[in-house]
């Protein structure tokens, strides 16, 4: 059996035609720092998809306001564009339905997308001993009832979120095919 490190993630991506990656989890998931993590090891460009929120979704979530399907579209449609736009980019991004992840396909069709499986009461945890981040239960919901598991038929693999960065990202490599 091989083993995976984080130069075998390397070389996978330069076998690609182009890596494009999205990292998913809900706030506190770690998929911020998992998706910075592999960028950096894979050579490509790192988005936090909560950056590309139009003003009215940041707004909207400030006031403790969970966002709807009409909210989530444009801000996908976003995502997607940025993903089919550069050749090794790695975007992470909040909790998603398998609908959602269609939207972001129909814009990049060779997404990949790593889902990072982590358990309510860790996330809930994580969330209260972060000083730089609060959400109310109502946003968490909100989040987690939009995240489905990946399918058979989708590109991708869903990893746990409970090991270490190198494990996680050493994880995804393997599902690349390296």
């Amino acid at each position: 059996m091989k083993e995976f490190t984080v130069e075998n993630v390397a070389a996978a991506a330069r076998r690609e035609d182009g890596m494009r990656i999205v990292v998913m989890g809900p706030s506190s998931s770690g998929k911020s720092t998992v998706g910075r993590a592999l960028a950096e090891h894979i050579g490509a460009s790192f988005i936090d998809g909560d950056d590309l929120h139009p003003a009215a979704n940041v707004a909207k979530m400030a006031a403790g306001k969970p966002l709807d399907d009409g909210d989530r579209m444009p801000w996908l449609r976003v995502i997607g564009r940025a993903l089919h736009a550069q050749q090794d980019i790695v975007i992470a991004c909040s909790a998603l339905k398998r609908d959602y992840r269609d939207a972001i396909r129909a814009e990049a069709p060779d997404a990949f997308f790593a889902e990072l499986v982590t358990d309510r009461a860790v996330l809930e945890q994580r969330m209260r001993t972060r000083p730089d981040h609060f959400m109310p239960a109502s946003l968490l919901d909100s989040q987690l009832k939009t995240l489905e598991p990946l399918e058979e038929d989708e590109r991708g693999v869903r990893v746990s979120a409970s090991g270490d960065v190198p494990t996680v990202v050493s994880a995804i490599a393997a599902a690349t095919g390296e």
